[in-house]
């Protein structure tokens, strides 16, 4: 098992001169981003794809052991029938990511406030999601922003699936901590600019122990659950500082990293 704690992108303003050093080429970015967090969650392909040479840039310029989550097409979730996703879907996963080869985690599935939980067009969706691609595995996460998705209905059907279920931490969004495959994804979205590291000295140990305990196979005590606990097992952990006070967010990952 391993826990990767990082970002949104790598491209702000906000960040140049602050996490960034002064002076630092913009192409030289991703370069010292990923030498000081372990994952990055890539933003740009929920909103049109990118070139494979693209991808294969990003897994020269980062280390062997950083990993890269990747957002799927709105085009696949923006939609009134989940069903009819396919075709947006084979587009986004013959579009290079591949590339990324061990570097590639989990895709982000992301769904709009407004999307409601219907069992069974959200399980149409689930089915469509590729295994695997070019030999490779493919993992798979859902973010789902509706109350109505806060269901033992809905853990249980991605658990069937082996889809994860997207944490959202310290956000207007319901908390769904259940776990339902092999991993476990969170993105929390609390860091404010009144603290240096975006998150008190507090919050920071609590998000890197809750970290810990999904790797280990336990449920964080201080998250509810809406199904039984799965059974213990390790599994890896992706924890990204999302949304908040951005430019506090790199300071954040960097906190829980030298908690963990």
């Amino acid at each position: 098992m391993t826990v990767y704690v990082g970002i949104g992108g790598w491209v702000f303003e906000e960040w140049r001169d602050n996490f960034y050093p002064k002076g630092l080429s913009q192409k030289k970015e991703l370069e010292y981003a990923s030498r000081h967090l372990t994952a990055i969650e890539v933003n740009g392909t929920y909103y049109g794809s990118q070139k494979p040479e693209s991808f294969a840039r990003w897994y020269d310029e980062t280390p062997d052991d950083f990993v890269f989550t990747l957002k799927g097409p709105r085009f696949a979730t923006n939609r009134r029938v989940l069903a009819e996703s396919g075709d947006s879907i084979e587009r986004f996963v013959e579009s290079g990511i591949t590339r990324l080869k061990k570097k590639l985690g989990p895709i982000n599935w992301q769904f709009m406030a407004t999307k409601k939980f219907d069992p069974e067009d959200f399980s149409a969706f689930l089915s469509l999601l590729p295994a695997k691609h070019d030999g490779m595995a493919l993992r798979h996460a859902v973010e789902v922003r509706h109350p109505s998705f806060a269901s033992a209905e809905f853990v249980t059907l991605c658990a069937k699936h082996r889809v994860a279920i997207i944490t959202s931490g310290d956000s207007e969004f319901p908390l769904i901590a259940d776990v339902t495959t092999d991993f476990a994804y969170a993105r929390i979205m609390g860091t404010t600019d009144k603290e240096k590291l975006g998150y008190s000295k507090a919050a920071i140990a609590k998000w890197a122990e809750r970290a810990k305990d999904w790797s280990q196979g336990h449920a964080p005590k201080d998250l509810p659950l809406l199904t039984k606990a799965a059974a213990k097992k390790n599994r890896d952990v992706f924890l990204f500082v999302i949304s908040g006070a951005k430019a506090r967010n790199p300071a954040a990952a960097q906190a829980i990293i030298a908690a963990l």
